[in-house]
């Protein structure tokens, strides 16, 4: 099955939930932040869809729309088959439904994305920082993070090897 035909697939069972289809490019099915959870868990257990893989959960930072974006690599195994869907939440209030309880793999990818972008993800069963210490401050994969010359003492500046 095509993206497009997963989109109209979906926009079918969950309405204005799912709210566009992104045709250039890479083909991407866009979600509302709401629904996320029930989207993926439908298409993990539809047999015709049967997304069993997660392979990728990533962030994005847009600051001149405001907004960060999680984009999910689907992949079905059993019906050979790929998606991507994407969802954004706003940059000043990042919050939206963990889909860990869909594939256990979103733990440790959801882990990374709220340490390098500060996405809260409700209901995760361990949502703390997985890269860096927790006593961190900031988000180094914002746009607008500006990196400390200092941590405890030592300092974050790297000298050229060149």
């Amino acid at each position: 099955m095509d993206a497009a035909a997963i989109f109209e697939r979906l926009q079918a069972r969950f309405g204005d939930a799912v709210v566009t289809f992104d045709s250039g490019g890479e083909p991407a099915v866009r979600v509302n932040p709401s629904a996320i959870f029930q989207v993926c868990e439908y298409l993990k257990t539809d047999p015709a869809l049967g997304f069993d893989c997660l392979s990728n959960q990533s962030g994005v930072d847009y600051p001149k729309r405001n907004d960060i974006e999680v984009v999910y690599h689907l992949y079905s195994y059993r019906v050979r088959h790929a998606c991507v869907l994407k969802v954004s939440v706003a940059r000043d209030n990042p919050t939206m439904p963990s889909v860990w309880r869909v594939w256990k793999t979103a733990i440790w990818q959801e882990r990374e994305i709220f340490d390098l972008l500060g996405v809260v993800f409700e209901g995760h069963p361990d949502l703390r920082r997985i890269l860096l210490p927790e006593d961190w401050v900031g988000h180094p994969l914002r746009k607008d993070f500006v990196e400390p010359t200092e941590y405890h003492g030592i300092s974050t500046k790297r000298e050229s090897m060149l």
